[in-house]
């Protein structure tokens, strides 16, 4: 997010942890409140016996999942019905937060591109499966994946690949089968990493091929 968007999410979070209870009373639980994105509507859910139990709504829980990491909609969506809120308040809770500025699937795969592609020196086939599963819109995926391109992919894979080849030597690669190995071995690290075969394949050979 950039540093306005966290700076509103850590503020309504703290506003959120700072609040004191509300106890439900009457219509207080109702449509006005859960209008109000900055109110706390306590919730009832069903239990065994008939017993119903407060607890945060759906609104304070999005802000306390968010607070955490950055999530795309699909993913908070799927988070806030395991917790049981109705999906109409879910809905709801994702539509304040979209016009907040607080839930936005292009700005959330375009940091996800990012970091992962430079912390974790991700491969766009890694990242597009990644976001899929995170289930953002393929097209906004492919729109932030557009972030990388060949050159970028390329020089990460050969850091990526730096690390692993800077502990061998002439000797452990002079042996046609060693070679070999060595060669299945860090063509299938690249390809964790989301690395085409083909380019995984050109850049270990040249990089065995520096050693001798």
């Amino acid at each position: 997010m950039d540093p306005h968007t966290v700076d509103r999410l850590r503020a309504a979070a703290d506003e959120i942890v700072s609040r004191p209870r509300v106890e439900p009373s009457g219509s207080a639980r109702g449509r006005d409140r859960l209008d109000d994105p900055t109110s706390t509507p306590t919730r009832s859910r069903g239990g065994a016996g008939g017993k119903d139990a407060d607890g945060p709504s759906a609104w304070d829980s999005a802000l306390r999942l968010l607070g955490v990491r950055a999530r795309s909609r699909s993913e908070l969506r799927t988070r806030l019905l395991d917790k049981e809120f109705p999906p109409a308040d879910v809905d709801r809770t994702l539509e304040r937060l979209a016009e907040f500025g607080l839930l936005d699937d292009a700005e959330f795969a375009r940091q996800w591109v990012e970091s992962r592609h430079r912390t974790q020196g991700r491969g766009r086939i890694a990242l597009r499966n990644e976001l899929r599963t995170k289930g953002v819109d393929p097209a906004v995926a492919e729109s932030a994946l557009a972030l990388v391109d060949d050159e970028d992919e390329r020089a990460r894979a050969e850091d990526l690949l730096a690390r692993k080849v800077g502990s061998l030597t002439a000797d452990d690669v002079a042996d046609r089968g060693d070679r070999d190995r060595h060669t299945r071995r860090l063509v299938a690290m690249l390809a964790r990493k989301g690395y085409p075969a083909g380019l995984a394949f050109d850049l270990v050979r040249s990089a065995l091929d520096d050693l001798a």
